[in-house]
């Protein structure tokens, strides 16, 4: 039987718990791909703490044969001719098991400089990252790599004023902060940091955290970073995550988000969304819908 027009397939309900791999859409003069370098597994009750069993219990799309939600890992790349812009960095070459005390599960980076080597993008040519929030998971590749400089050691590092202001409550090494302190160039509320590519402050996640409004030809794209950490939020804006910074600021601006992403001419990407990250929201049909499906 077909799917009611505007829901997802079966296909692509699969999708919802598997890693994304390298995608690419286009958006006016602009190419933006996901770059992938990892992913790590989130323990649905530990890591949403307003859910229940009887919750996940009716969603098991959601969730992998472990029992986990899959958090997809990576950076965005923004191509403007020659020129390109990353958001986000990564975890890095870092690896862990599973343990039970913890929200996350086991975890896996290490892919980001190959990936963009099978994109025809050499690092040390990438002009700026620009970084949603400096949480270890987007910050990894800004550390040095393996005793060596990091592979983005060119790039400067935009951050929200705000975020820099309060780096002091990042998970990231304080050392590795350091390490690209003299990089560091603030950015404000509003600001064009990239041709078509601006900041809009979205304090909540944690207390700087910043979404990229992308926009050309007409239309626009919301790179909205860990506003939603999966896409069961868009039906739930009110679930916050366990490490949500201000947890009720957190669901305002996820509020906010939805309703942006019903405008025909938005798209959303969630790094995070497994492999569904480009997507939309459409009025009257609930769920997240991949732009590829």
């Amino acid at each position: 039987m077909p799917s009611t027009p505007g829901t997802p397939d079966a296909g692509t309900r699969n999708r919802f718990a598997a890693e994304a791999g390298a995608r690419t859409i286009r958006l006016g003069d602009l190419a933006i791909t996901y770059v992938p370098d990892g992913a790590v597994e989130l323990k649905p009750r530990a890591w949403f703490p307003g859910t229940t069993d009887a919750f996940w219990a009716e969603r098991p799309e959601y969730l992998n044969a472990a029992g986990n939600l899959v958090a997809s890992i990576g950076g965005l790349l923004v191509e403007h001719g020659d020129r390109a812009l990353l958001i986000d960095a990564g975890v890095g070459p870092l690896a862990w098991p599973d343990a039970p005390d913890r929200p996350i599960g086991a975890l896996r980076g290490g892919a980001l400089p190959a990936s963009l080597a099978g994109l025809g993008r050499d690092p040390a040519a990438i002009e700026a990252v620009a970084i949603t929030h400096l949480h270890v998971d987007h910050t990894g590749w800004l550390a040095p790599a393996a005793g060596g400089p990091s592979p983005l050691a060119r790039a400067e590092v935009l951050v929200s004023a705000s975020e820099w202001e309060h780096r002091a409550l990042s998970d990231t090494d304080p050392a590795v902060l350091d390490g690209f302190a003299a990089r560091v160039r603030t950015t404000a509320d509003g600001e064009e940091i990239f041709p078509g590519v601006r900041v809009r402050t979205t304090a909540g996640h944690t207390a700087g955290h910043t979404v990229y409004e992308i926009a050309s030809g007409g239309r626009r794209l919301l790179a909205f970073g860990d506003a939603l950490h999966s896409p069961v939020q868009v039906d739930h804006p009110e679930i916050s995550a366990v490490v949500d910074h201000d947890p009720e600021l957190s669901a305002d601006v996820r509020r906010s988000l939805v309703a942006e992403l019903a405008d025909p001419d938005t798209i959303g990407f969630g790094v995070h969304f497994g492999d569904v990250q480009f997507g939309r929201v459409v009025p009257g049909t609930p769920g997240w819908l991949p732009e590829d499906r």
